[in-house]
């Protein structure tokens, strides 16, 4: 039954979806206890599955790996661990790729990885390790049967020289094994049909799930956000809400969720959200796309 025409545009939404979040390893106990309450509070929306990412140079690598295996023991969700290629040659991301088999986990996320501070920014491969991600992709993929995930980047990322050589980079992921790709966050549905139209045509069928990021901070968006665009209409929407918490976070989930209906319009059914271990935005915007707890559902 189609919504009456003054019901809100959410009102239209048959939360026929699937979603994944993405955490991070916490780095105290009152840190601890917010990520588990979060995974507690996404957890009935039976999400496809939870990604716990990993620091620049590996600096989380014993962190992630025990988040990673809490939820294997203590969960029904499916995890899907970060590796990256940083700072460890390949024997130790082997053993690492090892122990997260034999703890049950068999979901990788497989990155390039972010540089250690003290390398000055910049990527250099460890000289007994694997050069890039594609090469990553391809001994995780030989090691085990691991379901592999990887980055895409709509907008390119900030190292590639232009947009055809970061979708060579992303085919060379997808030739090596990978299963499905996952973007950095963008603010324009546009930018992501144009970048799937470049990847299809690219021949890059694997699923590539939109990253969603709703935001708590413009400075920290303008901090992790490369070569994201940030439209000017982002600014205004979030002028004078620097010192207001409560109402930046409903603005930023209102905005995130009708990002979603505009990809759900476009067809999208899959989403990827980038929680930062909260979950009260997150769960809003499921709401909105009209998924709900698998108790509650019909």
């Amino acid at each position: 039954m189609n919504p009456p025409a003054s019901a809100p545009a959410f009102a239209e939404m048959a939360g026929d979806i699937r979603v994944s979040f993405e955490f991070f390893p916490p780095k105290s106990e009152a840190m601890e206890i917010q990520l588990w309450e979060a995974i507690e509070a996404l957890a009935p929306l039976d999400p496809a599955f939870v990604a716990v990412t990993y620091g620049a140079g590996g600096s989380t690598r014993e962190r992630t790996h025990a988040t990673v295996s809490r939820l294997v023991r203590e969960t029904a969700l499916v995890p899907a661990a970060h590796l990256t290629c940083v700072g460890a040659s390949q024997g130790e991301i082997d053993d690492i790729a090892d122990r997260y088999w034999d703890a049950g986990v068999r979901h990788v996320v497989a990155l390039r990885g972010d540089p250690a501070p003290s390398a000055g920014g910049r990527f250099v491969p460890h000289p007994d390790g694997y050069a890039n991600a594609a090469a990553l992709v391809a001994g995780l993929a030989a090691r085990h049967p691991f379901d592999l995930s990887v980055a895409a980047y709509p907008e390119g990322h900030p190292e590639s020289p232009d947009l055809v050589a970061d979708l060579d980079n992303l085919k060379r992921k997808v030739d090596a094994g990978a299963n499905r790709a996952i973007t950095q966050f963008f603010f324009s549905a546009d930018t992501y049909f144009r970048f799937l139209d470049r990847a299809l045509a690219a021949g890059i069928t694997v699923p590539i799930l939109p990253g969603i990021m709703p935001v708590t901070s413009l400075a920290g968006i303008r901090r992790m956000g490369g070569n994201t665009h940030i439209p000017a209409w982002l600014d205004a929407m979030f002028a004078g809400l620097e010192d207001r918490p409560g109402p930046r976070a409903l603005v930023a989930a209102v905005v995130a969720a009708d990002l979603c209906r505009q990809l759900y319009q476009g067809g999208l059914r899959d989403f990827h959200f980038y929680t930062l271990n909260r979950a009260d935005q997150a769960f809003a915007i499921c709401q909105l796309l009209g998924l709900r707890p698998k108790d509650a559902r019909p």
